[in-house]
């Protein structure tokens, strides 16, 4: 299971020109699920995703988490994330996870963030959807549950 972060000072999210989510200072992740990921993937990702420590103190360095600022999450499926580009010109979405599986882990995903206390948004699963992003640094971080858990 893979996590792109992307600290913001405001993102949204529209399907078909319907705004279903918006957030101010915080972090916008986008979620990618692969194959043989399982609920402790969501888990850990999640707890790093809110502890990752990404926000600058008053001293500018990266010594807050979203936990500490009391951000604001975004939360998008993007199976793209798990692009093969190794060979050819067209990427590869064979590791992604069937849409059943990865709707669910992404609902687990979902609500192992919300268990934090922080406000958490979302988009809509399987939905082609307009990201509006201010990403602040800019700052931008990949998670992978794999990192944790190797194969």
């Amino acid at each position: 299971m893979k996590a792109l972060l992307q600290r913001v000072s405001a993102a949204s999210v529209s399907v078909a020109g319907e705004l279903v989510g918006e957030i101010g200072r915080g972090l916008i992740v986008l979620v990618g699920v692969a194959k043989g990921d399982s609920e402790k993937d969501a888990r850990y990702l999640a707890q790093k995703t809110a502890g990752l420590r990404i926000f600058a103190d008053g001293a500018s360095k990266f010594n807050l988490s979203a936990l500490d600022i009391k951000g604001e999450l975004l939360v998008v499926s993007q199976f793209t994330l798990l692009a093969d580009t190794r060979k050819g010109r067209r990427p590869s979405f064979n590791e992604a996870a069937p849409p059943e599986l990865a709707e669910e882990l992404f609902s687990r995903f979902v609500t192992a963030l919300r268990t934090t206390g922080l406000k958490v948004t979302t988009g809509r699963f399987q939905e082609h959807m307009q990201l509006e992003i201010h990403n602040d640094g800019p700052v931008t971080v990949m998670l992978d549950s794999r990192d944790k858990f190797p194969a």
